[in-house]
């Protein structure tokens, strides 16, 4: 981890990393070092491909070339990335930004050095913490950028460090005292649990966690800053462990699934993020909690549960769990009375199949959320890309004995379709993600780092961040 600070002074005991472009380098100090590495330094090199510069006895002793690719801000991420790993843990440094800094460069950069200098540790842990200057004239004038990438890292850092957790540490009330204690740092967020007989309407949430001895719970994190005219609500499965239940997982079916509570992090991350950086927009994150056990007391296909609105549904596979335990939160929102509900989820194995392991699947009534998210995931390197809920699919949800049934066989974006059916009064400003894919890598590659990735945390304090603007 990298401690980030502005400047205008160079210094010849660090290490100097030199950006180059698509033509060669972008920033100069008018001394020799220009001259040699304007003369061999090769340009065109795809973004995040990072060069040590031999200067044998001489000042500055190691010169690092960074390569921006194109120069945007998803060159610069990439770029920060790489350096981030090419550096030694202790290692100071210092970026030549001069006359290429930006606004946008110096976010991209400062986000890039601190997501891929990510390693995980425990959440009380302090990470190690090594200088890296940004050398610019009038700095000053990139220190908002710099709090959004520092922010927006960190929270990112906690959202990665919640789901890479062992499922022998984390479990519901783990979670939920975790996102407790972060909150308290947080002046103006506050959390509320609901656990126990506080329970009784949440039938999805106790039959998915009646397996288990850990308890289920409902962790709510709100952060209701003075004057917010929007209120959005997020929604995220929180699967401590996910066995499967009855409907067991395979072997390798089951190995990460301490990940399957990776939505749960990253709307409580976000949500976090953003009452760091005082955001105007009110934001309430709903927490479902449960973990997916086996056991004599575990719920069973077959089994007609009723949900927190009053509706019920017949289980089919109680691997199908993750939609069970959102239905009871985004009927619990209904009552919150959001503007926008977004839920994200490690929800079915089909959208990796369909998209890849990198990119979420998006599905959205609402053109105008859709665009919304779509252009904050790709200004936060995150990418997504929106599926059909078709109408004349739902007839494939009816159950015999129940309103509903939760794993129908046939059709594409099922799982989609029966969250819809508890959006209720704000069915048409809702949206869902399923993160299934780019939650986890098993790649170090640009800003991500193998395990959780974070996803999503990026993509919301992007969105909530464009509804301040906006306001």
């Amino acid at each position: 981890m990298y401690l980030i600070r502005l400047t205008d002074r160079l210094d010849d005991d660090r290490t100097r990393i030199v950006p180059i472009g698509a033509t060669g380098p972008l920033s100069h100090d008018g001394g020799e070092l220009d001259a040699e590495i304007a003369e061999l330094a090769p340009a065109g090199l795809s973004a995040g491909t990072v060069q040590e510069f031999p200067r044998p006895l001489r000042r500055p002793a190691k010169v690092l070339l960074a390569h921006v690719g194109a120069g945007d801000e998803a060159g610069w991420r990439a770029a920060g990335a790489a350096v981030a790993r090419a550096l030694a843990g202790d290692e100071e440094a210092q970026v030549l930004l001069g006359e290429a800094a930006s606004a946008e460069v110096v976010r991209g950069l400062a986000e890039g050095l601190w997501l891929g200098g990510y390693r995980y540790r425990d959440a009380r842990e302090e990470p190690r913490t090594a200088e890296v200057d940004l050398v610019t004239s009038g700095s000053e004038a990139y220190a908002g950028s710099l709090t959004q990438a520092q922010v927006t890292a960190r929270a990112t850092w906690l959202a990665r460090d919640l789901t890479n957790t062992p499922p022998s540490i984390k479990n519901p009330d783990w979670i939920a005292e975790e996102v407790s204690g972060a909150a308290a740092k947080r002046p103006g967020a506050s959390v509320r649990v609901l656990a126990g007989d506080e329970l009784a309407r949440f039938g999805g949430l106790r039959a998915v966690g009646g397996g288990s001895r850990f308890k289920p719970c409902l962790v709510e994190l709100t952060w209701a800053p003075p004057g917010a005219t929007t209120h959005v609500v997020l929604v995220g499965k929180g699967i401590t462990f996910d066995s499967g239940g009855i409907s067991i997982k395979t072997r390798e079916g089951m190995k990460r699934m301490k990940n399957d509570m990776a939505g749960a992090a990253a709307v409580a991350a976000a949500t976090l993020g953003a009452a760091e950086l005082g955001l105007p927009v009110r934001i309430t994150a709903l927490l479902p909690l449960a973990e997916n056990a086996v056991s004599g007391a575990a719920y069973r296909p077959g089994d007609v549960i009723t949900h927190y609105d009053g509706t019920t549904s017949e289980s089919t596979n109680s691997d199908a769990e993750g939609r069970l335990v959102l239905a009871d939160a985004l009927g619990y929102a209904a009552g919150l009375d959001p503007d926008v509900v977004i839920d994200l989820a490690t929800l079915t194995g089909a959208a990796p199949v369909a998209l890849g392991p990198s990119i979420a699947a998006l599905y959205s009534d609402s053109d105008e959320l859709a665009t919304a998210l779509r252009q904050a995931g790709a200004e936060a390197g995150e990418r997504m890309w929106r599926m059909p809920l078709n109408a004349d699919y739902h007839e494939l949800l009816r159950s015999d004995v129940a309103d509903r049934h939760s794993s129908p066989t046939h059709g594409g974006g099922m799982a989609a379709l029966f969250l819809r059916d508890f959006t209720g009064p704000y069915a048409d400003r809702w949206a869902h993600l399923d993160i299934a894919g780019p939650a986890w890598t098993d790649t170090t590659e640009g800003e991500l780092t193998r395990g959780g990735t974070g996803w999503g945390v990026r993509t919301l304090l992007r969105y909530l961040s464009a509804l301040d603007r906006s306001q």
